[in-house]
């Protein structure tokens, strides 16, 4: 069953009071890896799924990141995203392996250390678009937050061209020769069925991935009259400086315990 848990075991901790465990969790029927970090101790936590950006080897998981949200009284799964880190398949670029983040939500939300009503998605660049996705998928979503996010895949084609040649190879052609796969990938087109609340939070400079995502994410959900927060930064990069880095997790996390339970 997706999300189910199928081998654990732990992964040395920089932080001594968070336990970090590598899993082996099941999304349609493949092995996936993914890295959970969760205070010690037999507490009940708000979920916090991380979905990284990059592809393969681009922008892997980074167990301090976790413990950076763990810390702050969250049981955080990151999945790898499947065919990285030895688990199975191929990874799809906010195609099938959306459903690597929709099974995340789930390990979490039957988790005994997560309040099932109080799981929050967190996506970074590519990951954006999956937080996004698995909030299409998923049942009582708690928040959305995304940070640096792609929203539309064909305007990543657009602004990145060192990218083209594996969006090509991973889609299948070009936004032009596969207009519909690219909307597929893209959660704009659908997010009328959106009901969580949503915190974007961009910088203005991002070279990466441009705010103009950001942009048309806000302008979209606001048409569509769902609830959404944003925060600008217009000096920063896809990067925020370190200080400046503290100071917004520590902001959005507290956005995120003051939403209300599902």
């Amino acid at each position: 069953m997706d999300g189910d848990i199928i081998d654990q075991y732990r992964f040395p901790s920089p932080h001594p009071g968070i336990d970090v465990f590598v899993v082996t969790y099941m999304s349609q029927g493949l092995k996936v890896k993914g890295f959970f970090a969760v205070p010690k101790g037999n507490g009940v936590y708000d979920g916090f799924l991380y979905l990284r950006g990059g592809i393969k080897n681009v922008g892997q998981v980074r167990v301090p990141r976790l413990i950076e949200f763990a810390s702050r009284g969250f049981a955080v799964f990151a999945p790898l995203y499947r065919g990285n880190g030895g688990g199975e398949g191929n990874e799809d670029f906010a195609g099938d392996d959306r459903y690597d983040a929709f099974a995340g939500f789930e390990l979490l939300r039957r988790h005994p250390l997560v309040h099932p009503g109080r799981v929050h998605l967190f996506g970074f660049s590519r990951g954006g678009a999956m937080a996004l996705h698995a909030a299409l998928m998923a049942e009582k979503v708690c928040s959305v937050a995304v940070w640096g996010g792609v929203t539309d895949m064909a305007l990543t084609y657009q602004e990145r061209p060192d990218l083209r040649r594996m969006m090509k190879r991973v889609i299948g052609g070009t936004p032009n020769k596969c207009p519909e796969r690219y909307r597929h990938r893209t959660p704009l087109y659908h997010l009328e069925r959106l009901k969580a609340p949503v915190l974007i939070i961009h910088g203005g400079r991002d070279e990466n991935v441009s705010i103009e995502h950001a942009w048309r994410l806000e302008r979209r959900l606001k048409q569509l009259g769902k609830p959404v927060t944003a925060w600008y930064f217009p000096t920063f990069t896809h990067y925020f400086p370190p200080p400046a880095n503290r100071k917004t997790v520590q902001r959005l996390t507290q956005w995120m315990k003051q939403q209300p339970t599902v």
